[in-house]
């Protein structure tokens, strides 16, 4: 839990009074045919359509997509990484992108659609039908990284060390219907192109190495 002082922040994306809420996380759990039709399809999807949002935001971006044998997958992004505010202390708190909502699209009458024409649910949707996720953040002020479990934290925030580079590595292995919906092993790297394609201001590279 982060310090009263955040009560005065205002909550555009997330709520930040909270770093996890497992009711929404079970929530999303119980219903993956609901929230995640594609399948791994559609939770790639999902990242990439944050990395997206910053190259939309800074007039263009990169970012790789990487296929890896067990099943996982990775983005990579080259924006401007995860906000991060500070409390009254000085403290920096991070925002709860995997384990709350999106106040924008989940459950929202008016959300977006992702480019498979399912609605856009955000990050949180990933973490919960996924068996881990790793997130990696890197900003101006710091870096760091988080292992999540079924949407849950699985470990503190991590310091890792500044490159000089700024965005995100968001690394998951899909579980359960999710992943048999549609396996990242049937991932198809030109459909997945294909769709990326309705973010012209986003550049994807693929990087498929399930044979290795």
């Amino acid at each position: 839990m982060i310090d009263d002082s955040s009560a005065s922040w205002r909550n555009t994306t997330h709520d930040w009074a909270s770093s996890v809420d497992p009711e929404h996380l079970a929530l999303i759990r119980r219903d993956p045919a609901g929230l995640a039709p594609g399948g791994v399809r559609q939770l790639v999807l999902e990242v990439l359509a944050y990395a997206a949002d910053e190259a939309e935001y800074r007039g263009a971006g990169r970012c790789t997509v990487t296929l890896h044998p067990d099943g996982s997958v990775s983005v990579a992004d080259d924006g401007r990484g995860t906000d991060t505010r500070f409390d009254e202390h000085g403290r920096p708190v991070r925002k709860p992108v995997m384990a709350t909502k999106d106040l924008r699209f989940f459950d929202h009458p008016d959300a977006e659609s992702l480019p498979d024409g399912h609605p856009r649910r955000g990050m949180s949707v990933v973490a919960a039908l996924s068996e881990w996720l790793v997130h990696t953040n890197r900003r101006a002020s710091g870096a760091w990284s988080q292992r999540y479990e079924h949407g849950v934290p699985a470990t503190g925030l991590t310091p890792i060390a500044d490159d000089g580079t700024t965005g995100t590595v968001v690394h998951f292995r899909p579980a359960g219907p999710a992943a048999t919906t549609d396996t990242a092993c049937d991932l198809v790297v030109e459909q997945l192109a294909g769709f990326a394609a309705a973010w012209p201001r986003l550049s994807v590279d693929f990087d498929d190495r399930r044979a290795d």
